[in-house]
């Protein structure tokens, strides 16, 4: 083979990668299928520059005040998990949301769209559970809308939620403001969610309870920030999990990020069910953690806070932002290898929130 390099710029591809004619379930995954739905047919028929920041929420101003707001769809299968049931993972979901812009969340909005047949029991269950979380997080369930419809044409009980907040001042969270030298930061344990789903719908044993992680992060958030508002960019992990959060600020801020795949802390259980089935564990879902990039002066003190609140017990350093190889996610193994940890295609386990 010639040692010529070769000049690419004339080339061009008959047909995109993943051209397809028709939606198929890793659209919904929060993976590259996903992202290039938003970016190649929602972002441009929709335009705007606040929807181009495709965050977690988006930040607006609205009479001179900041506000965050967010809308999130919940078709998880089943309705009720260990840890949790469709109700208040809608909650959760979307006041995290609102918290990664480092908003407190205020208002919601909740729509119901139920299948006919679906028994009341099962929708009382479901907006209690709603109720309580709302009540828990401080934010109130202002406005909503039900629909049905026919039987077959559902899968019981659907939700979505809406959401605003309002953000502090002098708080800026986005990833474009990460810069090579950024600490990175997750809150806990990973996995927890999707493999709990995993468990129940496909009737699996692991040997032991594996439950939910679904929680409210807004106190965790809070204790970050009364360190100091100069976080950069906070993410939860949810449909693609860490590995997609991480690929996402990367692309979006242009840095390189690398991780030490042993500081990523992974229950044994979620490493022992990921094995048995093949998973990789950065890619499954969580919904009650957070990866932060924190700029490293005050990448110390804000760990410690983390540490001091109940959903921040096992947060860990597990990496940094370089200028190396931008855009990209590097993994450095225990062997002292390295491997390149990318977006997911779509999803290893659908309808997991």
């Amino acid at each position: 083979m010639s040692d010529t390099a070769l000049d690419i710029t004339g080339w061009t591809c008959p047909a995109p990668l993943r051209d397809r004619p028709r939606v198929v379930m890793g659209h919904g995954g929060g993976g590259a299928l996903s992202a290039e739905l938003v970016q190649h047919l929602f972002a441009p028929a929709f335009g705007g520059d606040v929807l181009a920041q495709l965050g977690d929420s988006a930040a607006v101003s609205l009479g001179g005040v900041r506000l965050a707001f967010s809308t999130d769809s919940y078709v998880v299968r089943p309705l009720f998990f260990p840890g949790g049931c469709i109700g208040d993972l809608a909650v959760n979901g979307t006041v995290n949301d609102l918290a990664m812009s480092g908003a407190r969340a205020a208002y919601l909005s909740c729509g119901f769209i139920l299948e006919e047949g679906v028994e009341m029991s099962v929708v009382a269950r479901v907006a209690e559970a709603m109720g309580a979380a709302a009540r828990a997080a401080g934010v109130e369930v202002a406005t909503g809308d039900t629909k049905v419809v026919e039987a077959g044409r559902g899968d019981g009980i659907y939700l979505n939620t809406a959401g605003i907040g309002i953000i502090p001042d002098g708080v800026d969270l986005r990833p474009q403001r990460v810069v090579p030298g950024d600490v990175v930061i997750v809150s806990g344990e990973i996995g927890l969610h999707g493999v709990a789903i995993m468990s129940v719908r496909e009737g699996l044993e692991f040997g032991v309870d594996i439950r939910s992680d679904c929680a409210d992060l807004g106190g965790l958030v809070r204790s970050m920030l009364a360190v100091t508002p100069d976080l950069h960019v906070l993410r939860d992990p949810t449909r693609g999990g860490l590995a997609a959060s991480l690929n996402e600020i990367a692309a979006a801020s242009g840095t390189g990020v690398v991780i030490q795949e042993g500081h990523v802390p992974v229950p044994a259980a979620v490493a022992n069910a990921c094995a048995i089935l093949g998973l990789d564990p950065l890619y499954v879902a969580n919904e009650g953690k957070l990866v932060a990039f924190v700029p490293r002066e005050h990448a110390d003190a804000v760990l410690d806070a983390m540490r001091a609140h109940p959903l921040g017990r096992h947060a860990t350093v597990i990496g940094e932002a370089v200028d190396a190889h931008p855009g990209l996610v590097v993994a450095r193994t225990a062997l002292g290898g390295t491997r390149v940890v990318d977006l997911p295609i779509g999803e290893q386990l659908p309808r997991i929130c």
